[in-house]
């Protein structure tokens, strides 16, 4: 390839995308989470019969960090499960073959509260999809939502319980959420890109 091949290549790709702009740091999201953990206990009244369930990848992540949170506030332990939705989604034939995850829940869930917890919620589809997922693994007596940041677009009529922040955003534009456990860092940005499309 060219030098001029070159340049006009890395401009065409440059083009593709805006500036990155970071709406949450590591310290938003601290608090953020906080917060939430406290408006679990609060609402809930208490740690007692409480499951947090994160949906991957982030979404484990959180949970795992609202259970430390909860047990530091309330000194007990809440047990934390993963769940897989790939094979639930409604867009499933659209996509290539989706990665499939363990999903590990590891108490029953009947009778329990469960709260869900994602990093970004969109258009409601993936919750919908979580909710269809927790069925097969038992009948709780209340699911709750836990959200890091709530981007609006809603196509479903699906509300989250507790937000870490809500942030207006267009359609075109991407939330990155980046953590330390995958990416080195905690930074929740907002890219514009033609090419990446979001359907959470």
């Amino acid at each position: 390839m060219t030098a001029y091949k070159r340049d006009r290549f890395k401009h065409a790709m440059t083009r593709k995308t805006t500036s990155e702009r970071q709406i949450m740091s590591q310290d938003d999201i601290r608090r953020a989470l906080a917060r939430v953990a406290h408006e679990i206990l609060e609402r809930n009244r208490g740690a007692q019969e409480l499951v947090l369930v994160g949906i991957y990848t982030r979404g484990v992540l959180l949970a795992n960090r609202l259970a430390a949170n909860i047990g530091q506030f309330e000194g007990s332990e809440v047990p934390v499960g993963a769940l897989d939705i790939n094979l639930y989604r409604d867009d499933l034939q659209e996509r290539s073959r989706p990665v499939l995850r363990p999903t590990n829940i590891p108490v029953a869930i009947n009778d329990k509260r469960v709260v869900l917890v994602d990093d970004v919620l969109y258009t409601g589809r993936t919750i919908r999809a979580a909710m269809d997922a927790l069925n097969d693994f038992g009948r709780p007596k209340q699911v709750q939502l836990a959200i890091l940041l709530d981007r609006g677009h809603r196509e479903l009529p699906i509300r989250a319980d507790y937000v870490g922040q809500n942030i207006p955003t267009a359609t075109d534009e991407v939330v990155k959420v980046r953590m330390e456990e995958t990416d080195g860092v905690d930074r929740v940005t907002i890219v514009r890109s033609d090419d990446f499309k979001d359907s959470r």
